[in-house]
């Protein structure tokens, strides 16, 4: 089992940056892929951006590709997504996720944590 608590969300203007962290405990973290996902309302959960143990090739949206940066500390079980340039379509409930590198589905989820950008 593994266990995932975000934070770092909050009310920001237009061009404004945030960062959201995700501390993981439980089982290795190390055979866990770590990803950020994103609900605004009314629209379906979508993918935002992962990456590996070794933080080899990160994957990001093309959405938020060039503005968001996904980074984990491996000592300290977290990961973390740094958002820059926000935009109004950034507003959503961002949710932290991992899965076993062994499978396709993300296993384990956080509670969310809300992120509004103001125009």
């Amino acid at each position: 089992q593994v266990q995932l608590v975000e934070s770092g969300g909050g009310l920001v203007q237009t061009g404004a940056s945030l960062r959201l962290s995700c501390a993981a405990s439980g089982r290795s973290f190390n055979t866990y892929i770590m990803g950020w996902f994103r609900q605004a309302p009314g629209k379906e959960r979508e993918f935002v951006a992962a990456r590996s143990y070794a933080g080899t090739m990160p994957m990001y949206a093309d959405s938020v590709r060039g503005r968001f940066t996904i980074s984990r500390d491996n000592a300290k079980n977290t990961v973390s997504l740094q958002m820059n340039n926000l935009k109004p379509e950034d507003t959503a409930v961002y949710y932290c996720a991992a899965r076993n590198v062994a499978r396709r589905e993300y296993e384990y989820w956080g509670q969310g944590t809300q992120v509004t950008v103001s125009s």
